[in-house]
């Protein structure tokens, strides 16, 4: 029957080589014509005229790379009111330590009947100011004019700079994404001591924040305010102890991760009066610990979590949310980019993000100028686009905080 396609060679050839419907190319549904193709009707091959049929690829362009920005994503965003804060960091009675201390009880304030009001010890709580200063986080890309126009011939993308916008869009996202996660060694090249130079540009990375004196002051190339913290050094005293946050290491070797670590991390946590509202890690230490527990016949519960998106919140409801394992209640986020230290499974993040959040003075803006706009600003016979963020992470109480290393 005329007018009726009967194979897919005869509607490929309708839509590439004989008709002007290019319905399969812009949609992506076809990848091209290649392979077997090329022999259809005798057109190429030997004796054949491979001008008639070209490759075609349509405008799709399929990811192979898993860009999931989780670890961004849970911290609060918060607008910037102030550059600084005041902590109370020590007690008016009873010290500074995780627990109510005295040397005498008499210190606590038992008074004789009628006593002279000079012989009342005095007493006063310690602060401290932190201050705080924003990041930018910027990325360009440059488009030639002639890029730009070819693109919607052809066998082009179509919009290039629409194209391009996209994927820098992502990319800008995942990138913050991996400086929150940077380790504090150099393993592997990579890390906050592998690159010193540019380290206080970037935002400050969980690491350092969920950290004590004797990880940062171990640092040997980052040199240059490794001990900082919001403009007060960490200097393993007493006078800083309000700084160090609960971490749980091995000294650099692997041991074996098993219920008693997690769990005995969350108790002290709670014990400092951190709540713990979400545990980071690596996949691979999701997957080992359902292994454990398993193994135990214990389980990891679940929960939906709604996600955020800059301060908005979704509608609570299997449209919006995702369902993740839970420990103890505790959400359990898998991070693509989680540290290991160089081996064994992922560091395992416990953070209270009623006190970690993502401060933000400008929230991530894009903008876009070349040839159509400002030519002679420009400069070139081309389009840029440029995506900025200005922010930094802030936590207003470090010993809430909990980290594990060293797993295995």
């Amino acid at each position: 029957m005329s007018g009726y396609f009967k194979t897919i060679g005869d509607l490929e050839r309708a839509t590439y080589g004989l008709g002007s419907d290019n319905l399969l190319k812009a949609t992506g549904a076809t990848t091209g014509i290649a392979g077997g193709h090329h022999t259809a009707a005798g057109l190429a091959g030997a004796g054949g005229d491979k001008s008639l049929y070209n490759l075609v690829y349509g405008q799709k362009v399929w990811t192979m790379i898993n860009r999931e920005i989780n670890a961004l994503s849970i911290l609060p965003k918060k607008p910037w009111r102030s550059s600084g804060w005041r902590i109370m960091k020590e007690r008016a009675i009873g010290g500074s330590a995780d627990t109510f201390s005295v040397s005498d009880l008499d210190d606590l304030g038992g008074t004789a009947e009628n006593a002279a009001l000079s012989g009342i010890t005095n007493v006063k709580p310690v602060y401290e100011n932190l201050h705080v200063s924003p990041k930018t986080i910027a990325h360009t890309f440059e488009i030639s004019e002639i890029a730009q126009l070819m693109a919607g011939l052809d066998d082009g993308l179509g919009d290039l700079i629409a194209t391009y916008r996209e994927e820098v869009g992502v990319s800008h996202a995942e990138s913050m994404n991996k400086m929150i996660l940077q380790d504090l060694t150099a393993v592997a090249g990579t890390g906050i001591d592998a690159h010193a130079t540019k380290a206080d540009n970037s935002l400050m990375s969980l690491f350092k924040i969920v950290a004590t004196h004797a990880e940062t002051n171990a640092l040997s190339t980052y040199t240059t305010n490794k001990n900082n913290l919001y403009g007060v050094a960490r200097d393993g005293t007493s006078a800083t102890e309000y700084l160090e946050s609960y971490v749980d290491s091995n000294s650099g070797t692997e041991r074996n991760l098993t219920v008693n670590i997690l769990n005995t991390a969350i108790r002290n946590l709670m014990a400092r009066g951190g709540e713990p509202k979400v545990i980071l890690t690596g996949y691979d230490t999701i997957q080992t610990l359902g292994e454990l527990l398993q193994a135990q016949e214990r389980f990891m519960g679940r929960t939906e979590i709604t996600p955020t998106h800059n301060g908005i919140k979704g509608v609570e409801g299997r449209e919006v949310g995702f369902r993740v394992a839970t420990y103890h209640d505790i959400p359990i986020i898998p991070v693509k980019d989680m540290p290991n230290g160089g081996a064994g499974i992922s560091d395992v993040l416990i953070l209270d993000t009623d006190h970690l959040f993502l401060c933000t003075l400008k929230p991530t803006e894009y903008f876009e100028g070349g040839i159509n706009a400002d030519v002679f600003g420009h400069g070139k016979l081309g389009h840029r686009g440029l995506y900025r963020t200005v922010a930094e992470v802030v936590c207003s109480y470090f010993r809430g905080q909990g980290k594990l290393l060293d797993l295995q």
